[in-house]
């Protein structure tokens, strides 16, 4: 080969690599584009009425703002609540991604209220139902409990006062226990998921609950600091009736 030939031939090797090189890093630089916060084909779990699934974390994965690993991290995932029982999630959606790999939309109590995201499956128990619902009417005074769509009680309650209301929005039971020895609180408390703008009757403040009361003549009212008050009568009704996962709807 002639000389001139041979440095053209290289030159043109070179004008090659260069440009697969250029193609290479333009492909590595342009990541496949991050799914939806609310994928359109995602599968409903959950309508919090009729059927409202939940589970318990089986460690503390990251929550995601969507279902991909390099989205937003919104939290992680809690075992214990505030008051050390074990935590749980409502679950909304499923979705299963390009790879195969299932995603689970949840409710995470937190603040601000409404706060949800995105988990892998794999991170979660197997799942819960519950068929009943818990709604209160800030406006009315009362809270009904339905199961399966049909009222099965109804109660009057005390709700938070001016500068310390109880908040409204989609929310669920995480926790119940026996009261005993603080007679403001009455004979049982029920934990929710939502927490006040700024504090509560709940020890240690913060979280929204449903618990008795030491003076029922405050209620039907506003005399609380964002929790739900109900006669001690009502309360252990409640009690009864509120599984964990319980979806509770605050409303005017």
């Amino acid at each position: 080969m002639k000389p001139g030939r041979r440095i053209a031939s290289i030159v043109g090797c070179a004008v090659a690599l260069a440009g697969a090189g250029a193609a290479s890093v333009h492909a590595a630089a342009a990541p496949a584009p991050l799914p939806p916060a609310s994928p359109p084909d995602a599968v409903k779990l959950s309508d919090e009425q009729l059927v409202t699934r939940w589970a318990y974390p089986g460690r503390r994965a990251v929550v995601y703002s969507r279902p991909a690993a390099r989205s937003r991290r919104v939290t992680r995932l809690r075992l214990l609540t505030e008051d050390g029982f074990p935590e749980l999630y409502v679950v909304l959606s499923r979705w299963t991604d390009p790879s195969g790999n299932a995603w689970l939309h949840i409710r995470v109590p937190r603040r601000p209220n409404g706060t949800t995201g995105w988990v892998a499956q794999s991170a979660l128990s197997d799942l819960n139902v519950s068929h009943k619902l818990i709604d209160v009417n800030k406006r009315t005074l009362r809270l009904r409990v339905f199961d399966k769509g049909k009222q099965v009680f109804t109660a009057r309650v005390g709700v938070g006062k001016a500068g310390t209301i109880t908040p409204s929005g989609h929310f669920y039971v995480r926790e119940k226990f026996h009261v005993r020895g603080v007679p403001l609180y009455g004979p049982r408390a029920i934990g929710t998921s939502a927490y006040a703008p700024t504090l509560s009757d709940w020890p240690g403040g913060g979280v929204v609950g449903l618990h008795g009361t030491n003076e029922p003549g405050l209620i039907p009212g506003r005399p609380s600091h964002g929790c739900i008050r109900l006669r001690n009568s009502d309360i252990l009704r409640l009690y009864r009736l509120a599984e964990r996962g319980t979806p509770v709807h605050i409303h005017t």
